[in-house]
C-alpha cells in the first residue's frame, strides 16, 4: 500500500492518461483498458485504495468530476443537431427509459434475487448510459451521424434522470413503508427537481449574458465556467441529493443553444478536461473495489442478470419505444445493443447501496458487485463490438481515410480527382458557387458553404475525413481554417498550401501554433501548382516493390516532378511536407505531379498550329 497521497494522485493520473494512449495506439476500448488498470493497482495487487486513502474527500471529488463531465457533454446538445431525430430521441429518453426501468427491476427481483425495494432502485440507476462511456466509444467507432447523435443525446439526457429516478423510487418506497406518511417528502423532492432545472437555466443564462456583454474578460471565461458549474451542482445537490446532475445538464443545454461563439471556442479545452477526469475517476472507482466485490461478480445470479440486461432488456426497450418512428431496422439493432454503463452508475449505485443497507435491506450488500459486473461486461461487450457491428450494418464511416479540401481551383479539383481514383473519400468545399464550377464539371464530391460557419457541422458530415487541406488563395484564411480544425483533425493531419504571390498574406512570421503544416515544399506555391495542372502536368502513380524501391524511383523521376503524397499499403496517406523526410516502402504507391511527356508537347504544338491555320483561313 502506498502511503503518500501525492504519489497516489500521480499514479492515478499516469494510469488514466496511459490507458487512453494505449487504447488510441492499439485501437482498444478506453474504458476497458482503464478498468483493467484500476483493478490491477487496486484490489488485485493492493497498491492503492483511493476510497480508503482519500477518506471524506473521495465522494466530493467523484461527484464534482461527474458534474463537469456531464456539463461538458450537455454543451454538445444543440437543438439544431436533433433535426430529424426529435421523435426517436424523445421516445428513447421517455418511453424507452420507463420500459428499461420496469424490465430491469423485474430482472433484478426474479433473476438476481433482490427485494422489490432494492430492485426498483437498481432498475432506475441502470437506465443510464452516460457521456463518460458513450462519448469515448463514439470517438473510437466513427459511426454515421444519425445513430451517433441518437446515442449521444440519450447518454447525456438520461444520465441525470437515472439518478433522479432512483431518488424518486427511494422516496416513494419510504413514503409507503412509513407509518406516518404525509407526502411532504415527495412534494419536496418534486420541488427540488424543478428548482434544479430553474437554477441550471439561470446559471446558463447568466454565464451567457456575461460572455456576450463583454462583462467577463477572455482569460477568465474558462475558469468562470468551471466555477459556475461547481456552484450550480453544489447548490442543487445540497438542497436534494442527486439533483445537482439535473442542474448542470440544464445549464449546459442552455449555453449550447444561446449561439455564443466563445463557448464553442472553449469546448475543445473542456473536452480535454473531461477526458482527463474520465480517465482518473474511472481508475479511482475500479481501484477502490474490494476482492470480495470482484468474487461476487461471478455469482450465477449476477451473471444471469447481466445477460438479461444485455440481450433482452435493452433491445426490447429500444424496439418498443421506437415503434412508428423513422429509425431503420439496422439503426434499431445498433442502438438496441449499445448501452454501456459507466461512472454515474457506479457512483450512484454505491451511494444507494450504503443508504439501503442502513435502512435495513440486507440484500443491498451485493449492489456494488452487481453494478460493477454490469459496467465491466457492458463496456467490454459494447466496446469491442461497436465497430464490428456498425460495419456489418453499414452504419460505420470507418474505412479508407478521407481528405477534405478547402478551396476550389484547378489543382485542388485535380487532386480530388486522383483521390477518387485511389478510392479515397474526398470533398471539395468552397463558399463560392462560381469557383465550384470546376469541381462540378470534374464530377468530384463538393460542398457549397462557408467551412467556418457553425451551420457546416450540421450540413456536412465530416466523419469520413481524416485529413484537411486548405488550398485557397489567401494565406491568412488558410491559417484560420487550419487553426480552427486542429482540435477536430489533429495537428499532424491539418495542411495548407504555400502562397507566393501578391494576393496572399504572408503568415510565415506567425508562431508555429498558427496554421497547418505546409504541404510539399515552401518553394512550390499554389499558383505554381495551378499553372502546372493547366499546362498539362499529370498525376502519376508509382507502386514500389522489392525490385524497384524508393531510391530507384528518386533516381528515375523527372527533375521537375513534384512529390505529393504516398498511399501506404495500409491505405493511410503520408503527405510530403516541408521539413519531414518520408520513407515509402515496398507496396506503397507514390503520387507525383509530373511534366507531360515529349509526345504530349508535340501533340499540343500540332493542335496549336492547326488552330492558328484555321484562324488565318
Amino acid at each position: 500500500m502506498i502511503d503518500s497521497i501525492l504519489l497516489e494522485f500521480m499514479i492515478i493520473a499516469m494510469l488514466g492518461v496511459g490507458s487512453q494512449w494505449l487504447s488510441w495506439r492499439f485501437r482498444l476500448p478506453a474504458i476497458v483498458v482503464m478498468s483493467i488498470a484500476g483493478l490491477l493497482v487496486g484490489p488485485i495487487f493492493g497498491f492503492i485504495n483511493p476510497e480508503q486513502d482519500f477518506g471524506d474527500l473521495y465522494r466530493p471529488i467523484i461527484s464534482v468530476a461527474v458534474a463537469i463531465i456531464l456539463f461538458e457533454g450537455s454543451l454538445n446538445l444543440d437543438i439544431k443537431e436533433i433535426r430529424g431525430l426529435g421523435k426517436p430521441v424523445f421516445r428513447i429518453v421517455t418511453y424507452g427509459a420507463l420500459i428499461s426501468w420496469l424490465l430491469g427491476s423485474f430482472a433484478a427481483h426474479y433473476v438476481a434475487g433482490l427485494s422489490w425495494t432494492v430492485s426498483l432502485i437498481i432498475g432506475a440507476i441502470f437506465i443510464v448510459t452516460g457521456p463518460t462511456v458513450i462519448l469515448p466509444l463514439l470517438r473510437q467507432s466513427k459511426l454515421k451521424p444519425r445513430p451517433a447523435k441518437i446515442l449521444k443525446w440519450e447518454g447525456v439526457i438520461v444520465d441525470p434522470f437515472g439518478a433522479l429516478l432512483a431518488v424518486f423510487a427511494f422516496e416513494i418506497i419510504l413514503f409507503f413503508s412509513s407509518n406516518e406518511a404525509d407526502g411532504t417528502s415527495l412534494l419536496l423532492f418534486f420541488l427540488a427537481s424543478i428548482f434544479a432545472v430553474i437554477l441550471g437555466w439561470l446559471f446558463g443564462k447568466g454565464t451567457g449574458w456575461m460572455f456576450e456583454s463583454g462583462f467577463m474578460p477572455e482569460f477568465l471565461k474558462s475558469p468562470a465556467v468551471f466555477a459556475a458549474v461547481i456552484a450550480c451542482f453544489t447548490i442543487a445537490d445540497e438542497v436534494t441529493h442527486e439533483t445537482g446532475l439535473l442542474a448542470v445538464t440544464a445549464m449546459g443545454m442552455k449555453l449550447a443553444n444561446m449561439g455564443i461563439s466563445s463557448i464553442k471556442d472553449m469546448r475543445h479545452f473542456k473536452e480535454n478536461i473531461s477526458i482527463l477526469l474520465i480517465s482518473t475517476i474511472f481508475i479511482m472507482l475500479t481501484a477502490s473495489l474490494t476482492r470480495g466485490t470482484l468474487l461476487h461478480v461471478f455469482n450465477i445470479e449476477i451473471i444471469g442478470y447481466v445477460l438479461l440486461m444485455l440481450f433482452i432488456v435493452r433491445p426490447l426497450s429500444i424496439f418498443i419505444s421506437t415503434i412508428r418512428t423513422d429509425l431503420t431496422l439496422k439503426e434499431k439493432v445498433l442502438v438496441g445493443w449499445i448501452a454501456p454503463r459507466g461512472i454515474v452508475a457506479l457512483t450512484v449505485a454505491s451511494y444507494f447501496a450504503s443508504v439501503l443497507y442502513e435502512e435495513g435491506f440486507e440484500d443491498a450488500r451485493i449492489v456494488t458487485s452487481l453494478t460493477f459486473a454490469l459496467v465491466f461486461f457492458t463496456v467490454c461487450a459494447h466496446g469491442f463490438s461497436i465497430g464490428w457491428l456498425a460495419k456489418k450494418l453499414n452504419l460505420s464511416s470507418e474505412g479508407q481515410p478521407g481528405a477534405m479540401i478547402i478551396g476550389s481551383n484547378a489543382f485542388s479539383v485535380a487532386l480530388a480527382g486522383i483521390f477518387d481514383e485511389l478510392k479515397i473519400p474526398t470533398v471539395v468545399a468552397d463558399s463560392s458557387w462560381e469557383r465550384l464550377t470546376k469541381a462540378r464539371h470534374a464530377g468530384v464530391n463538393f460542398h457549397h458553404g462557408e467551412i467556418l460557419s457553425e451551420q457546416t457541422e450540421y450540413r456536412l458530415d465530416m466523419t469520413p475525413y481524416d485529413y484537411l487541406i486548405s488550398a485557397t488563395e489567401y494565406d491568412s484564411y488558410n491559417a484560420l481554417v487550419c487553426t480552427t480544425f486542429v482540435p477536430t483533425f489533429g495537428r499532424k493531419d491539418v495542411y495548407r498550401l504555400n502562397i507566393q504571390d501578391q494576393t496572399g498574406d504572408n503568415v510565415e512570421e506567425m508562431v508555429r501554433t498558427i496554421g497547418g503544416r505546409v504541404l510539399f515544399s515552401k518553394d512550390v506555391s499554389l499558383d505554381d501548382l495551378i499553372y502546372k495542372v493547366e499546362a498539362g502536368y499529370v498525376f502519376r502513380k508509382t507502386t514500389l516493390s522489392q525490385q524497384y524501391n524508393y531510391q530507384n524511383y528518386l533516381e528515375d523521376r523527372d527533375e521537375n516532378a513534384i512529390l505529393l503524397f504516398v498511399m501506404k499499403a495500409t491505405k493511410k496517406i503520408d503527405f510530403f511536407i516541408e521539413g519531414k523526410e518520408s520513407k515509402p516502402e515496398s507496396g506503397d504507391t507514390v503520387i507525383s505531379l509530373t511534366p507531360p511527356s515529349k509526345e504530349f508537347h508535340k501533340i499540343k504544338a500540332k493542335l496549336e498550329e492547326q488552330r492558328n491555320d484555321a484562324i488565318i483561313e
